[in-house]
């Protein structure tokens, strides 16, 4: 091991960023630990604007030669990719769990081998992407995607390493070079990332990873001239500086942002599955940004809901990430914890009442929330609390449950529970969300357009439309004549 590694679980991770396809260390670091037990696992090079004004002239240098590189062989090194990322999804499982506190089972058995999957769908995506040529008065139009240019990619902390590669995925196959900046909270597997896209032969500057504080790299990359794409997903707050750093250059944005999403239970629902369906939202320790945290139940049934879903909680396991029995593990870092509880405190004291948890519990874990009495103009009912905390109000009229669910500043997601097949139809056209689920929840198809509504995001990843984004569309028009024989 040098200076510049550390090791988690027997896995070497270097430290350093990965610049034009080499390690580049800062004369500063910054401390990453772990939320399992507060565990300090390394320091990490933090970088300035000093490394991203090194990276982007990494990505500018190498973009010309990637964009020119045909898709069949853009293809087969993301398909590499892919398979490198399958050989160490044990690595990346454990190193992942302990540095954002996730359970290490789904990481094994779901997040990496989606992870993988990213990979491999956007690289087939990329070999059928075509639009039909058509005729205008005799005029062939024909519809092509040109690759953009350094794409500035900045990912979340809660699923770090499959968020991000939504992203970097079709931001490469569409041709573009990549900066990634990770959250400095969970920095350790986009370093990994670098190591295994090196070891699948994409080319040096092709992507890029540099790590560090917002205020110190992100504003930065975000303001810089060469950039021609930014994508980000995080918090309303943090979209609005990027905005307002990415407007000088008029450069496209892709934001994924907060949510606030309803659950509706309906009287006619199985409402075993009802409660099934809300005690999921609970995932991640509640570190989802689509968990439907706002319960929305019919009065008839409102008392035998919660009845249900308190004893069904009281089932939750909470505990160590790594152990196989653990259903919840920590909250990411003391300060979220310290705003989790600091809203359901503020909450408790205006009124609310704890059905289920309402208080912390040691280390890093917040108990399981669920409270009720809650106005609907209330903080804890407008504003993202990012943890396990959920709240419940009734309805009695199909309008008011619609009123209810849109009644916030975001868009994000919906989730309904209903036996009525035409009642679903009428209340999903109503919903204001980028997606819905009816019976279920966070299923997820590449093919389909994801993002939000309102304050929850700008644009739509998936499919084509991220290859909309990542590239700049252009229509040919030929004429049918003015051709010289060249026999």
């Amino acid at each position: 091991m040098t200076e510049h590694t550390l090791t988690v679980a027997g896995v070497a991770v270097d430290t350093r960023h990965w610049i034009g396809g080499e390690r580049v260390a800062s004369a500063e670091t910054f401390t990453d630990v772990s939320p399992i037990d507060g565990s300090v696992l390394g320091e990490i090079s933090r970088g300035t604007a000093a490394e991203a004004d090194l990276a982007v002239a990494a990505a500018k240098a190498a973009f010309p030669a990637w964009a020119a590189t045909s898709r069949a062989e853009r293809a087969r090194i993301l398909h590499a990719v892919a398979d490198g990322v399958e050989k160490r999804i044990e690595d990346l499982a454990i190193v992942e769990t302990t540095d954002n506190g996730a359970l290490l089972r789904s990481h094994r058995r779901g997040v990496m081998p989606r992870v993988a999957h990213n990979f491999r769908f956007f690289a087939d995506w990329l070999l059928k992407l075509d639009h039909e040529d058509f005729e205008t008065r005799g005029h062939t139009n024909h519809v092509s995607w040109d690759p953009a240019g350094p794409s500035v990619l900045i990912t979340p902390w809660n699923a770090p390493l499959m968020l991000s590669t939504w992203k970097v995925a079709p931001a490469l196959a569409a041709g573009n070079t990549v900066v990634r900046k990770p959250a400095e909270w969970t920095p350790l597997t986009a370093s990994l990332l670098a190591d295994i896209a090196a070891e699948a032969g994409l080319p040096a500057g092709v992507l890029n990873i540099v790590q560090g504080y917002g205020s110190e790299i992100g504003d930065a990359l975000t303001s810089h001239p060469d950039v021609r794409r930014i994508s980000f997903t995080g918090s309303v707050p943090t979209a609005q500086r990027i905005t307002q750093s990415a407007a000088a250059n008029l450069t496209p944005l892709s934001l994924e942002l907060g949510g606030k999403s309803p659950l509706l239970v309906f009287a006619d629902a199985d409402l075993d599955l009802a409660v099934d369906l809300a005690v999921e939202q609970y995932d991640n320790a509640g570190q989802v940004c689509l968990a439907a945290t706002r319960v929305l139940v019919e009065e008839t049934v409102a008392e035998e809901f919660t009845r249900r879903f308190a004893e069904k909680a009281a089932a939750v396991v909470q505990g160590d990430p790594r152990d196989e029995a653990t259903d919840i593990g920590p909250n990411i870092h003391e300060r979220q914890l310290e705003k989790i509880d600091g809203f359901v405190r503020r909450a408790v004291e205006a009124g609310a009442r704890a059905v289920v948890g309402g208080h912390r519990g040691e280390g890093r874990y917040y108990a399981p929330t669920l409270l009720t009495d809650v106005a609907q103009d209330s903080e804890i009912v407008q504003e993202e609390v990012f943890g396990p905390v959920l709240t419940l109000q009734t309805f009695t009229t199909e309008d008011e449950a619609v009123q209810l669910a849109n009644d916030t500043r975001f868009g994000l997601a919906a989730t309904l529970a209903t036996g009525d097949r035409d009642r679903a139809a009428r209340v999903t056209q109503r919903l204001v969300a980028g997606t819905v689920w009816v019976n279920c929840f966070f299923v997820r198809d590449l093919q389909a357009p994801f993002g939000g509504s309102r304050h929850s995001g700008v644009g739509r990843e998936g499919g084509t439309w991220s290859f909309d984004f990542y590239c700049d569309l252009k229509n040919t028009v030929t004429a049918p004549k003015g051709w010289k024989d060249h026999g």
